[in-house]
């Protein structure tokens, strides 16, 4: 039985990604920053760990209380929306640590495990906003290409020791709780002189027919997974798939 540790577990993404391989007979390590047992179903295949990111003494522990795992999926991270004018620093560094930081450490602390069995899957779920230019969210969007670009470059470097390495990118998903989670970290990010542009970035998104459910995002996982054939990159949800389809 193989064993999948997920980061971001608490909700969205994560959570869906780990009811999804608990259903396949996977064992799950489920890491969330504060850990709840009630939000999974219960089995003998779960564990869920508390893990941070950006806490290098937390990944450690994590990674160590994990054992051996077969495949690493970096999904923890979190939202930012709003001008560049007004996002505080404070605000951006947040970001880059959680969201393109982590991963690297993350994607360190496991790949000596994975080096010396030759053999291992490193899947990096970042976001179809790095497919083309949006405004309102540069910070956010400079966190996630940071990420395409370090995992491009990892996929090369691993080749020789028979590790996967794939990228997962999501559209937009107001089903779930990223939105409701960045709004802590939007205060005053929309200054006046853009209160225009961002009502009418707002009504553009609320007209879009076609979004992102976290089980496509779940199934895209999956797949690179499981499938030595899968692409490198591989969107997720119908909005996504649309972006990264060529023209």
């Amino acid at each position: 039985m193989k064993t999948v540790l997920i980061t971001g577990c608490s909700s969205g993404f994560g959570l869906e990604t780990a009811r999804y391989f608990l259903d396949r007979d996977w064992k799950v390590i489920a890491t969330m920053r504060a850990p709840r047992e009630d939000v999974l179903p219960r089995s003998e295949h779960l564990r869920v760990i508390a893990l941070d990111v950006t806490d290098a003494d937390s990944v450690r522990r994590a990674v160590e209380a994990a054992g051996p795992v077969d495949v690493l999926v970096n999904n923890a991270g979190i939202g930012v929306l709003g001008a560049l004018e007004g996002i505080p620093m404070a605000t951006a560094r947040a970001v880059f640590e959680t969201n393109t930081l982590g991963a690297i450490a993350m994607a360190q602390a496991v790949l000596p495990q994975f080096r010396l069995r030759r053999a291992g899957v490193v899947i990096n779920v970042t976001s179809s906003v790095t497919l083309m230019p949006l405004p309102l969210l540069s910070v956010y969007t400079a966190s996630k290409a940071a990420v395409n670009a370090f995992t491009e470059s990892l996929a090369l470097e691993l080749q020789q020791f028979n590790v996967r390495v794939h990228l997962v990118l999501p559209g937009r998903a107001p089903s779930t709780r990223f939105g409701e989670n960045a709004k802590a970290r939007m205060e005053d990010a929309i200054p006046e002189a853009y209160a225009g542009l961002a009502k009418s970035v707002f009504e553009a998104w609320g007209l879009s027919a076609e979004v992102t459910h976290a089980a496509d995002v779940a199934q895209a996982v999956w797949r690179a997974a499981n499938d030595p054939s899968c692409p490198l990159r591989q969107a997720a949800g119908a909005d996504a798939v649309a972006l990264l389809a060529p023209d």
